[in-house]
C-alpha cells in the first residue's frame, strides 16, 4: 500500500543544520544568526548557505573577529527577548568569550530567580578536525558540561543535528551545541518524520543506535560512528555490542545507560576528549554511584583522546584520537577475551 511507503533521503549533516536554521528563522522572527563569515560568505563551513540572501542583514549578521564582543551582543539580545544563534568558527575560539557564555548566559536565569531567561544557542565545530593542531582540536564537552545553567548537546547523525538544533533554538535556556567539522559532509539517512518542519529531538534523551547483549558502548559525536564500526566487526566474532548515542551531554540521560548496563553487565565509554574529568569519567562515576553498579561483571573502561595537546603530524594525530581498533581492544579487555 502507498501509505506504507516511507520516503528516506540521504542528507548531509551540513544540509540538515542549514535546514534547521532556515526553518527556525522562518518560524520565529526573533531568531537571528551571527558570527564570523556567516552572511555574505555563506558560512565558513557553508552551514548558513543562502540564508543571508533570503533573510537579509538584520537576521544573518557578519561580525568582526571578536568573539567576546559578538557573544556579549548576542547574550544581551537574548536577555532582551530575541533568540540568537551565535556561531563560533571553532569552539576553541569560544575561550575568548567564555566569560560571556558562563558568567553572563549560564548564570543569569538562576541569579534572577527565573525572571530573565537567556534563550541563546552557541554552536560550531568542536573536537579534532584534521591537521589543524592543538589550538583547533580540543573537545569542550566536559568544559561546558561542567557548568550548571547550560544545556549541552552533541549530535552525530543528520537527524541528531537537525532535531537538536531546532530544539536548542526553541529552548528558553542557553544551549551549547557541539558539532563536528569532519561530519559536516557525511550523508545520513533521514526519515520522513525528520524532514518535517515540526521535527525536534528532545534535549536530555540518549538514543540506542544498535541493540546488543554483551557490552554497552556509550559515545557522542563522531566516535558514535566508530563504535558502530567496532560493533559490526565484533558481531562477526559473536560479541553483540549495544551502542548508545548520548546526543545530550547535559542533562545526561543516565537512565538509558543504566538500563543497558543492567542488561549487558559491561560498560565501555568512548570520546574524543581528554581523559581527566571527561564525559566518560562522569558516566563511570554515575554508574558506580547508582543501582547499575551491582550488575557490572568487570570494571568500566574509558576510551579517550590522548592526554596531550593535539599534535599536527597526521600519524601522531591518528594515535591521539580513538580509532575503531582501540574500541575493539577495550571491549575484548572488558569481556576478558
Amino acid at each position: 500500500p502507498r501509505s506504507a511507503r516511507v520516503r528516506v533521503l540521504q542528507v548531509t549533516v551540513r544540509d540538515a543544520l542549514n535546514q534547521a536554521l532556515d526553518e527556525e528563522l522562518e518560524r520565529d522572527e526573533r531568531v537571528f544568526l551571527l558570527g564570523e563569515e556567516v552572511a555574505q560568505y555563506d558560512g565558513a563551513y557553508k552551514i548558513s548557505r543562502g540564508l543571508w540572501k533570503k533573510y537579509g542583514d538584520k537576521r544573518v549578521i557578519d561580525t568582526p573577529i571578536s568573539e567576546m564582543g559578538f557573544t556579549g551582543i548576542a547574550v544581551g539580545a537574548a536577555m532582551a527577548g530575541l533568540r540568537p544563534v551565535c556561531e563560533f568558527m571553532t569552539f576553541n575560539f569560544s575561550m575568548q568569550a567564555i566569560d560571556q557564555v558562563i558568567n553572563s548566559a549560564a548564570k543569569t536565569c538562576y541569579m534572577s530567580a527565573g525572571s530573565i531567561p537567556v534563550p541563546i544557542v552557541f554552536r560550531g565545530p568542536n573536537g579534532a578536525s584534521a591537521g589543524v593542531a592543538a589550538q583547533h582540536s580540543q573537545c569542550f564537552a566536559a568544559w561546558y558540561g561542567h557548568c550548571p545553567g547550560l544545556k549541552v548537546v552533541s549530535p552525530w547523525s543528520s537527524e541528531d543535528a537537525k532535531g537538536l538544533l531546532k530544539a536548542s533554538i526553541r529552548d528558553d535556556n542557553p544551549v551549547v551545541m557541539l558539532e563536528n567539522e569532519l561530519l559536516y559532509g557525511v550523508p545520513f539517512e533521514m526519515s520522513e518524520e525528520a524532514q518535517s518542519k515540526d521535527f525536534v529531538v528532545p534535549i536530555g534523551k540518549a538514543k540506542i543506535e544498535r541493540q546488543g547483549t554483551h557490552v554497552t558502548l556509550v559515545s557522542h559525536s563522531r566516535p558514535v560512528g566508530h563504535c558502530l564500526e567496532a560493533a559490526a566487526v565484533l558481531a562477526k566474532e559473536g560479541v553483540e555490542c549495544e551502542v548508545i548515542n548520548l546526543r545530550t551531554i547535559r542533562p545526561m540521560d543516565i537512565e538509558t545507560i543504566e538500563a543497558s548496563v543492567v542488561k549487558t553487565n559491561h560498560l565501555v565509554t568512548v570520546e574524543g576528549g581528554w581523559p581527566q574529568f571527561g564525559v566518560g569519567a562522569e558516566i563511570c562515576a554515575r554508574i558506580m554511584e547508582g543501582p547499575a553498579f551491582n550488575y557490572l561483571d568487570a570494571p568500566a573502561v574509558r576510551v579517550t583522546g590522548a592526554d596531550v595537546p593535539m599534535p599536527y603530524a597526521k600519524i601522531l594525530e591518528d594515535n591521539c584520537i580513538p580509532q575503531v581498533k582501540d574500541i575493539i581492544f577495550a571491549v575484548k579487555k572488558t569481556l576478558n577475551i
